[in-house]
């Protein structure tokens, strides 16, 4: 039977609820200095004022290395009522040493197997998602390692691929990767920003060939978000895939934050929902939140 790997264990996908399908309780990045998500209690006061709004599932998208600290996830799960899915994985070199990713090189499928069935360090948590990046219309080195080792690990234990697409861009690239050359089927793959990058044409292409694709990140009013995204998302469902639709908040910084006057977790349910519900009809905006992630996630474990 296909269940979503939480931080609390195995459940059947509809009890995952209406889910935030890309989003960080912790993390942390050289690239973003003084902007750690690091603090418990914040993370706690998040989750709980998205689970206000109605939400009960968070789909953590931090990899290895940017401080996850899976071990306290189980915790903040329990005191809010919130499912939490962790994620395995390597975003780009540009967040990392270099003496880390040596470390790391040859055994990087191993690790990401190991998070996935034995769990995280001592933590015992497992992961349930591998998460890796592209670039700028591109794919360099360092991602066709980390995607040829995702691949790897999916065929291991039949964990989905979620993706981040560098400002949106390169998704028919990653679908050349993983699915062409490295055999993933479509439906294991989640492919992240679509909505920064709304190339209509891409993001149909990538629709037909049976990946998920997640509108993720609204509110940053550097990117084509939330003005766009209601159009975008209604093509996608007119032309026959709402089935394959995704809607997370990606919180990255302290700032952004509802509990320090930004967006946050909540923003998705509170703005972006009612909005897309203009655009879409309820029905299908509540399909997209409970039962498209509930599937993109689940997986008959190996």
């Amino acid at each position: 039977m296909s269940t979503v790997r939480t931080v609390l264990g195995d459940i059947p996908p509809d009890r995952l609820g209406v889910c935030d399908a890309h989003d960080h309780v912790f993390f942390s990045s050289p690239r973003l200095p003084g902007e750690e998500l690091c603090d418990a209690a914040a993370a706690r006061a998040e989750l709980a004022a998205f689970r206000e709004q109605g939400g009960s599932g968070v789909v953590q998208w931090t990899p290895y290395g940017l401080g996850r600290r899976v071990a306290d996830l189980p915790l903040l799960s329990r005191d809010t009522g919130v499912h939490i899915v962790a994620a395995t994985g390597l975003h780009q070199a540009a967040h990392y040493s270099p003496e880390l990713l040596t470390e790391l090189r040859g055994r990087l499928a191993e690790v990401f197997v190991s998070e996935l069935t034995r769990g995280v360090g001592t933590s015992g948590v497992r992961a349930g998602l591998i998460k890796v990046a592209g670039g700028f219309h591109a794919l360099d080195a360092h991602a066709r390692w980390t995607m040829t080792a995702a691949a790897e690990a999916h065929h291991a234990t039949g964990a989905p691929i979620a993706v981040h697409l560098e400002l949106g861009t390169g998704a028919l690239d990653v679908l050349d990767l993983l699915c062409g050359e490295s055999g993933v089927p479509p439906h294991r793959v989640i492919l992240g920003h679509l909505n920064r990058s709304p190339d209509a044409v891409v993001q149909r292409q990538a629709a037909e060939s049976g990946a998920y694709l997640a509108f993720d990140g609204p509110s940053r009013a550097n990117h084509a978000t939330d003005w766009r995204m209601p159009d975008g998302v209604r093509a996608l469902a007119d032309a026959g895939f709402g089935h394959r639709l995704l809607l997370g908040g990606d919180t990255t910084t302290a700032a952004a934050r509802s509990v320090n006057g930004g967006p946050g977790m909540p923003y998705l349910l509170r703005r972006i929902r009612p909005r897309l519900e203009l655009a879409l009809g309820k029905p299908l905006v509540d399909r997209i939140l409970t039962e498209n992630p509930g599937r993109a996630f689940s997986v008959e474990w190996a």
